[in-house]
C-alpha cells in the first residue's frame, strides 16, 4: 500500500479538509486519525495538550505509514506544530485562522473570528491579527460548543438550533461585520446550519483550500492505484456515530490508537 497523507484531529473535524485534499491532490492515498477520547481541545491545560498531541501524532504515524501529517486541527496547529516537527520526521503541515483572507475579503473591514476558546486567546493568532489585519476590526468568539454540534451532525444526529444561536449570536452585535473565519476545522461541517442563523449576508472562509495547497507544495505522493476506503484510527474508536461519519468520507472503522497509560486519567 502506498504512504498515505494522514489528517489529524481532535474529533472529525478534520474531515473538513478531505475534500479539499482529494481535489488537490487526486490521487494521494488519505488516512484519518482522531484524538476523541479527549474532545474538545479547547479546554484542556497546554502543557498537557502538547504531550498528547506528540504522542497521538506519533503513534498514528508509526501506525499508518504515513509520508505527511496534516494538522487539521486550529488549537493543536496554534500550540503543538513546532513540538510536533521536532518530533517526527516526516513533513507536518498545521493549519491557522483564514485571517488574511478575510481581512482582503472583507469590504467594511470588521470580520469575525469564529474558533475555540484555545484559538481566540492564542499569542498565535494575535500575530496573525498583528500582521495582516490591523486595518480591520477583529471580533474573537470562543464558540466551543459548536464542536459537540459537528460531531453530531456527522454521527447523523440533527444540530441543536438553540445552542448554535446562542454561540453565534454575539457577532451580530457589530452592525458591520460581514466575514466570517471559521477557525476550528469543525465549523465548516456545519456551514449550512449557520448560514440559517445569520441576520444578514455574510462570507464564511475556513482554511480546507489553503491547507491543500500547502500539502500539494510539501508532498509528491505516489499514486495510489489500492481499492476500497483510506485507513483509520481513534482513541476512542467505539463512540456513536464514527464509524459512519468516517465511512462518509471514504475511511474505514477506526482501529484503536494506543496511547501511554499517563493520558488516561485526563482522557
Amino acid at each position: 500500500m502506498m504512504a498515505p497523507i494522514l489528517i489529524f484531529d481532535s474529533g472529525v473535524g478534520g474531515l473538513s479538509v478531505v475534500g479539499a485534499l482529494r481535489a488537490r491532490l487526486p490521487g494521494a492515498a488519505l488516512a484519518y486519525v482522531c484524538d476523541n477520547a479527549a474532545l474538545p481541545y479547547g479546554t484542556k491545560p497546554d502543557a498537557w495538550l502538547v504531550a498528547r498531541i506528540v504522542a497521538a501524532c506519533r503513534a498514528a504515524v508509526a501506525a499508518s505509514g504515513a509520508c505527511a501529517l496534516v494538522v487539521a486541527c486550529n488549537t493543536a496547529s496554534t500550540l503543538a506544530l513546532q513540538a510536533l516537527r521536532e518530533s517526527l520526521t516526516v513533513p507536518v503541515i498545521g493549519t491557522v485562522p483564514a485571517i488574511k483572507p478575510a481581512a482582503q475579503l472583507s469590504r467594511s473591514g470588521v470580520f469575525g473570528l469564529l474558533a475555540t476558546s484555545a484559538t481566540v486567546s492564542r499569542p498565535y493568532t494575535q500575530r496573525l491579527i498583528g500582521e495582516f489585519a490591523t486595518h480591520c476590526t477583529v471580533i474573537r468568539l470562543a464558540a466551543d460548543p459548536l464542536v459537540a454540534q459537528a460531531e453530531r451532525v456527522l454521527a447523523g444526529r440533527a444540530p441543536d438550533e438553540a445552542v448554535i444561536a446562542a454561540s453565534l449570536a454575539p457577532l451580530w452585535e457589530a452592525p458591520d461585520l460581514d466575514t466570517v473565519v471559521l477557525g476550528c476545522t469543525h465549523f465548516p461541517l456545519l456551514r449550512e446550519t449557520l448560514a440559517a442563523q445569520v441576520p444578514r449576508d455574510v462570507r464564511w472562509i475556513d482554511s480546507g483550500d489553503a491547507i491543500a495547497r500547502r500539502v500539494a507544495q510539501v508532498v509528491t505522493p505516489a499514486p495510489c492505484n489500492m481499492p476500497g476506503a483510506g485507513e483509520s484510527w481513534a482513541s476512542a474508536p467505539h463512540r456513536p456515530g464514527l464509524v459512519r461519519a468516517l465511512a462518509e468520507y471514504g475511511f474505514s472503522a477506526p482501529r484503536a490508537l494506543s496511547l501511554p497509560d499517563v493520558f488516561s486519567d485526563r482522557a
